[in-house]
C-alpha cells in the first residue's frame, strides 16, 4: 500500500472507480439523453476533414469549384462547373463502402441501423443516377482512400521523388 499523500486518496479513487463500474453496467450512455441529443445535432456533414482534404487538392492542381450545390441532386460536396463534374467525399462506415470500416454494422439496435444505412445507400445511387442522366460526371472519393493516400506520402521509400 502507499504512504504518504496518495495514501489519503486511495480508498476515495477506488469507491469512485466502483461507482463507475456500477453506473457502466446499469447505464449505456455516461451523459443524459438530452446531452447526447446535443452532442449529435452539433455533428455537421460538411467541410469535414477529409472534404477539406479533397478540396486543398482540387485548388492546388488549379482546379476551381463550388460547394454544396443545392441544385444538384445529392448536393455533391464539391463541384466542378466548367467539367459537369460533382464529387462526393464520403464516410465508408454511412454510405457501405466495401472496406473494413464500411462493412460493420452497429450490434445494437440492428433493425434501426440496418434501415438506416440501407437507405443512405439507396438514397445515394439514386441521386448518382440523376445526375449522370443530367449530363455530369460523378466521382467518389471514400475516406478510407485518403487515408491510404496520406500513409502513402508519410511512408519514407524507394519510388520517384515527391513534388511535395
Amino acid at each position: 500500500m502507499a504512504t504518504g499523500p496518495a495514501a489519503c486518496c486511495y480508498p476515495l479513487f477506488m469507491a469512485s472507480r466502483r461507482q463507475a463500474q456500477m453506473n457502466s453496467e446499469t447505464m449505456a450512455d455516461k451523459v443524459s439523453k438530452e446531452a447526447r441529443s446535443r452532442m449529435m445535432a452539433a455533428v455537421k456533414g460538411r467541410n469535414t476533414g477529409p472534404e477539406r482534404h479533397v478540396r486543398a487538392a482540387l485548388f492546388g492542381d488549379g482546379f476551381r469549384y463550388r460547394l454544396h450545390r443545392k441544385d444538384l441532386p445529392g448536393n455533391p460536396d464539391v463541384v466542378l462547373p466548367r467539367y459537369r463534374t460533382a464529387v462526393f467525399v464520403h464516410g465508408c462506415f454511412w454510405l457501405g463502402h466495401d472496406c473494413r470500416r464500411g462493412l460493420q454494422r452497429p450490434q445494437t439496435r440492428p433493425e434501426f441501423w440496418n434501415a438506416k444505412l440501407d437507405g443512405n445507400v439507396a438514397r445515394d445511387r439514386a441521386n448518382q443516377a440523376a445526375l449522370r442522366s443530367a449530363g455530369w460526371s460523378v466521382f467518389i472519393i471514400w475516406t478510407c482512400q485518403l487515408e491510404a493516400d496520406s500513409r502513402r506520402r508519410a511512408m519514407p521509400g524507394p519510388g520517384p521523388p515527391r513534388d511535395r
